[in-house]
């Protein structure tokens, strides 16, 4: 599946990790809880050029290597209703259900009201309210 672009033979280390940017092989020091950033660190220059279609690595004996980059991501699933025919979905709509009337329409007015009750409130206490004092410093005077 992937094919050697360089053979370099880099000696892999256990705690870096091994990346190619620019036709150049760099190592940087992997994360450990409790341990600062490491800085990235050239190892060897593969003077090769690097084509974008292309994912390049290290391989398991310190060469590059390349393999073709997937394009598109994965494949989605069809939909359950896409096989249809156009006949099928020309069914006539479902009728509608009559219900008893509800007493529905006072609790929706209702709902609304303190919603902008509510909104109107904190405005005022912000208003009201005074800003914050900064913190005082602890320690000596």
């Amino acid at each position: 599946m992937a094919e050697k672009v360089a053979k370099l033979g880099v000696e892999r280390e256990k705690d870096f990790m091994y990346y190619v940017k620019d036709g150049e092989v760099w190592k940087v020091q992997r994360k450990q809880p409790g341990v600062p950033k490491g800085r990235p660190e050239k190892v060897a220059d593969g003077g090769f050029q690097v084509d974008t279609n292309y994912i390049y690595f290290v391989d398991r004996d310190g060469d590059v290597a390349r393999a073709k980059r997937a394009v598109g991501g994965q494949k989605r699933k069809k939909k359950a209703g896409a096989g249809r025919s156009k006949a099928a979905s020309r069914r006539k709509p479902a009728a509608k259900k009559t219900a008893a009337k509800k007493k529905g329409g006072a609790k929706k007015a209702a709902a609304k009201r303190p919603a902008k009750k509510v909104a109107k409130k904190a405005a005022n206490r912000a208003a009201k309210k005074p800003a914050k004092k900064p913190a005082k410093k602890k320690g000596r005077r």
